[in-house]
């Protein structure tokens, strides 16, 4: 897929005209990082460094809300402040190790949409550190992947279309779970004996503070995407936060969701680091069984896999790091890298870490190599000790981002299925919309594929479905019949 982080920014501007290498850039630095090699300049590198951390900056309030408004099997939730930590670090240390070792200015950070596979997924069905588990096996699996050669590959493997529509699936997934986390729609309870699911608000109606400041805030999202402001998600968050602070000052609110936004006696604190390393590798095959922990691991893999190489192969591209035939040089250094960052996203508890496609705002301003990552990654590590900022932050404030997440998504992704060729378009369409109507990324991926192996096969175009799908099919299949045989 694409990325689960379209840029909200500027598209890329041309370089400031500045002399490549001049002044600081010269030195140890330079030959490095390959500055004045790439035609860039370390003034450049820092002012990409900074566009890139504010344009991706929301990650640090929205993965928190995004975990911590979940319960694990036990009960059990994440504590807020640590999330903001496991975040902040593991996204700075991912993005430090893209840039010292992978020279790209590729920053990565916890990947919306894999978390939501973690929250609503996995958790519900074994422990936290089970759920984490999973995802340092998934990036275990993208690590043996690059190393033999496979990951592209596999990639090749599912059809464009197909992954588009994963992508599409996921956008559509993160808006409903920005809906239901903010209130602006609740589940219907059951007896109230309707077929309708969802309703507007608590009640059927559009009630109190807390819902005013989720339209606001997508509004106001909405808005400064229209008008193509960088760093418009950060903004938006920042503006409503401090409307909701004001409004929890004055007005009688009597509910905020996950958090009061009351500003902070004190806006810096110590870093929480208790999430870091609260692992159970294969403890979560026990609660749920080999296929299901198996599946659960794929849907995690894919979840990563399609979303940082779209996104490696865009921001590279849009960088000027490709060759004439548009592959990047030493592409397998940075793919394993990533690999490293989903298993060490999942040993922090802040699940999978991902490559960011806002890293084009750092481009734009001018970044071509890692010493701009050096810089966001600087930045992530300062804002470990802001954790007080990030947790007041209420999600009715936060959630706006998804709608917008999910648009950008959507709209860079549908018009490139092929709506012509039905044994495309229909799994495609299946894919996208299995996944918010049964709240499971995993039910959308593995209808997809059955629909397509189905529907080629009854086209007789059987022999243009490769292998490897005819097995992911034929394991999905078994794993909805387990009930049917007793299996469960």
């Amino acid at each position: 897929m694409r990325s689960l982080h379209m840029s909200t920014s500027a598209p890329a501007k041309a370089p400031t005209p500045e002399q490549p290498g001049s002044g600081a850039a010269n030195g140890a630095l330079d030959r490095y990082f390959r500055i004045s090699e790439r035609g860039s300049t370390l003034p450049r590198e820092i002012r990409g460094g900074f566009a890139t951390f504010f344009a991706m900056a929301y990650i640090i309030v929205l993965n928190p809300i995004i975990l911590g408004s979940a319960k694990d099997v036990y009960g059990n939730q994440l504590d807020n402040g640590q999330l903001v930590t496991a975040t902040a670090l593991t996204a700075a240390f991912t993005t430090l190790l893209m840039g010292v070792i992978g020279n790209v200015p590729i920053a990565l950070a916890a990947g919306l949409g894999v978390n939501s596979v973690v929250a609503l997924q996995l958790a519900p069905r074994m422990s936290w550190p089970d759920a984490m588990g999973m995802v340092v096996l998934a990036g275990f699996v993208v690590m043996l992947l690059v190393a033999t050669g496979l990951r592209e590959r596999v990639m090749n493997a599912v059809p464009y279309g197909l992954r588009k529509a994963i992508a599409i699936g996921i956008g559509l997934f993160i808006m409903l779970i920005g809906l239901v986390d903010s209130g602006f729609v609740s589940r219907i309870p059951d007896a109230a004996q309707t077929t309708v699911p969802l309703q507007l608000g608590a009640d059927g109606h559009l009630n109190g503070w807390p819902v005013l400041v989720f339209v606001l805030g997508a509004l106001l999202t909405l808005a400064l995407i229209v008008r193509k402001v960088p760093g418009a998600i950060l903004i938006s968050i920042v503006v409503m936060t401090v409307v909701a602070v004001a409004i929890n000052a004055v007005a009688d609110v009597p509910s905020w969701g996950l958090t009061s936004p009351e500003w902070p006696g004190n806006p810096v604190a110590t870093p929480d680091f208790g999430l870091i390393g609260q692992v159970s590798l294969f403890g979560g095959f026990s609660k749920v069984g080999v296929l299901t922990g198996v599946l659960f691991v794929f849907t995690v893999l894919l979840s990563c896999f399609f979303d940082a190489m779209g996104t490696i192969m865009g921001v590279s591209d849009e960088a000027k790091l490709t060759d004439g035939e548009g592959q990047m040089p030493g592409i397998n250094k940075v793919l394993f890298i990533d690999g490293v960052a989903v298993a060490a996203g999942g040993a922090s508890s802040a699940s999978a870490t991902t490559a960011f496609v806002e890293s084009t705002a750092g481009v734009g301003e001018g970044a071509r190599t890692g010493f701009a990552n050096v810089v966001t990654g600087g930045l992530f590590a300062v804002a470990l000790f802001l954790t007080p900022v990030a947790t007041m932050v209420p999600s009715q404030a936060a959630t706006p981002a998804l709608l917008a997440v999910g648009f950008l998504i959507l709209a860079n992704g549908i018009r490139e299925i092929d709506w012509a060729d039905h044994t495309i378009a229909i799994p495609a369409f299946v894919t996208m919309v299995m996944m918010p109507f049964t709240y499971s990324i995993t039910n959308g991926i593995g209808m997809g594929f059955l629909t397509f192996v189905a529907l080629r096969l009854a086209a007789g175009r059987g022999k243009e479905v490769p292998a490897a799908l005819y097995v992911v099919a034929a394991v999905f299949a078994f794993y909805y019949l387990m009930p049917a045989l007793g299996l469960t």
